[in-house]
């Protein structure tokens, strides 16, 4: 499947003249058949940034404001949104009360939003099915995914030329995205369930011709995978080792926290002795896309996430405001507490706190 420029320019065009269109996401494969993942990055110092993963951190002052009055301290200042999607929007499954009048009056209020996720095991098409699925009339341009983040890496730095593969430790939308920029790749599901040889003098044999191991949340993660991604990257030369994030905890179902992909990334890291390359927040690849695309001014753009490390981290490092939520991993008294050296513009219960009741 062959991309062209075509949709870039339909998506700035469309930015232009639709208050909610943008991004780079679709669902239907004749649309995405057309996309430009190479558009995602330009080769700047951004990348850099991302391959050495080095991040600021802000120091709290005497206290961190709640949200009070979101139409002059949010709403007035604002003409961009930029939504986390796990934790903001839904938690597992679960879509959070509120979440569709609200999006409504955003969008009446004639704000642009772009709903960004780390969570890597669905493709672009695979969250607008789900955004469907929970009743969310979201257009496919204002979806960001890492997997999407990841193949945009991969076509961005030339990696089919190299005439290379990618093992995947991860789920379908990883495969989805290097599929669509016709990027070879194994493992991934299909290395589900399989166990090494490790009777005596057993080993495993693993590619050679594997150029690059990209880790995103895998719920059938297994030694094998990780055997095979500690060979290719240490055995092969100058495989590369990419993350979508480094996510600590994730959401699969609004019950409980659930390990993240950072643990997975974290048992490669230390097999190897490697640090990634990440692709998801809190890299500032997205946001560089966002600004220089479409012409937006980063000071009048918000960034609104549960996650401190990543989220609010990812708005501050990239001059953006910042609200922090308290629908998802992070309570009050983690952001209020001493330990804390991350501080949001402002914080509050949910984003249905936007409008005053």
């Amino acid at each position: 499947m062959k991309f062209t420029q075509s949709l870039l320019a339909a998506i700035l065009a469309s930015a232009s003249s639709h208050v909610c269109a943008f991004t780079v996401k679709t669902a239907g494969r004749s649309t995405l058949r057309s996309s430009s993942a190479a558009a995602f990055f330009s080769p700047s110092s951004s990348s850099q940034q991302s391959r050495s993963f080095k991040t600021s951190t802000v120091t709290l002052q005497a206290s961190v404001q709640r949200l009070v009055d979101p139409q002059a301290n949010l709403l007035d200042t604002v003409d961009v949104f930029i939504f986390d999607c796990d934790g903001v929007i839904w938690r597992g499954d679960s879509l959070i009360e509120g979440i569709p009048e609200t999006l409504a009056k955003l969008r009446a209020a004639g704000k642009k939003m772009f709903f960004v996720t780390n969570n890597s095991t669905k493709s672009r098409a695979g969250y607008k099915k789900k955004f469907d699925s929970l009743g969310l009339d979201v257009p496919p341009e204002e979806i960001f995914s890492s997997s999407f983040a990841a193949a945009a890496y991969f076509e961005q730095t030339k990696f089919k030329d190299t005439g290379k593969k990618v093992y995947v430790i991860g789920e379908v939308g990883i495969c989805e995205e290097l599929d669509l920029i016709q990027v070879p790749w194994i493992g991934g599901p299909n290395d589900k369930g399989k166990e090494p040889n490790m009777g005596p003098g057993g080993m495993l044999e693993h590619d050679k011709d594997v150029g690059a191991v990209v880790v995103g949340f895998d719920r059938n993660i297994n030694y094998y995978k990780i055997q095979t991604a500690q060979l290719c990257i240490n055995e092969n030369p100058g495989c590369q080792f990419v993350a979508t994030n480094l996510d600590a905890v994730t959401h699969l179902t609004d019950a409980q926290e659930w390990a993240g992909n950072g643990s997975m990334v974290g048992a490669i890291k230390g097999c190897t002795g490697k640090e990634p390359t990440v692709v998801g927040k809190p890299s500032p690849l997205m946001i560089d896309y966002l600004a220089e695309k479409l012409n937006l001014d980063k000071s009048r753009i918000c960034m609104v996430g549960d996650r401190l490390d990543t989220d609010v981290l990812f708005g501050k490092d990239n001059g953006l405001k910042t609200v922090l939520v308290l629908s998802g991993v992070t309570s009050e008294q983690k952001l209020l507490s001493d330990e804390n050296l991350i501080a949001p513009d402002y914080y509050t219960d949910t984003i249905n706190d936007f409008f005053a009741s």
